[in-house]
C-alpha cells in the first residue's frame, strides 16, 4: 500500500495507484473505527454503497469480501454486511 490509509470522508480516486477496491476497504475502515457502525449492526448495502461512491457492484462486492477476511465484517446471506465485534 502506498501513503497514508484514506480517512472516512475520503472519495474514490479512479486515477490513484491504488484501486478503488482496496480505496474503499480503507475507507469503510476508517468509518467502522469511528464509530459509524456499531458491531453486530449493518453497514451500508451494496446499492448504498455503490451509489455513495460512484462504483460498480462487483467492486463494492470484492471490497466487502477483503473486509470479511481482515475480519472486520461478517455477511448474513438475505441480511447484509454486519460490523465485527472486536476481540
Amino acid at each position: 500500500m502506498q501513503g497514508e490509509p484514506l480517512g472516512p470522508e475520503a472519495e474514490i480516486d479512479h486515477d490513484a495507484p491504488l484501486v478503488p477496491y482496496r480505496q474503499l476497504a480503507q475507507i469503510l475502515t476508517a468509518r467502522i473505527h469511528r464509530g459509524d457502525w456499531q458491531p453486530d449492526r449493518p453497514i451500508a448495502s451494496e446499492n448504498q454503497l455503490v451509489q455513495e461512491y460512484g462504483i460498480a457492484r462487483s467492486t463494492v462486492r470484492r471490497t466487502i469480501a477483503l473486509l470479511v477476511e481482515d475480519g472486520l465484517v461478517y455477511v448474513v446471506p438475505h441480511r447484509g454486511t454486519f460490523v465485527q465485534k472486536p476481540e
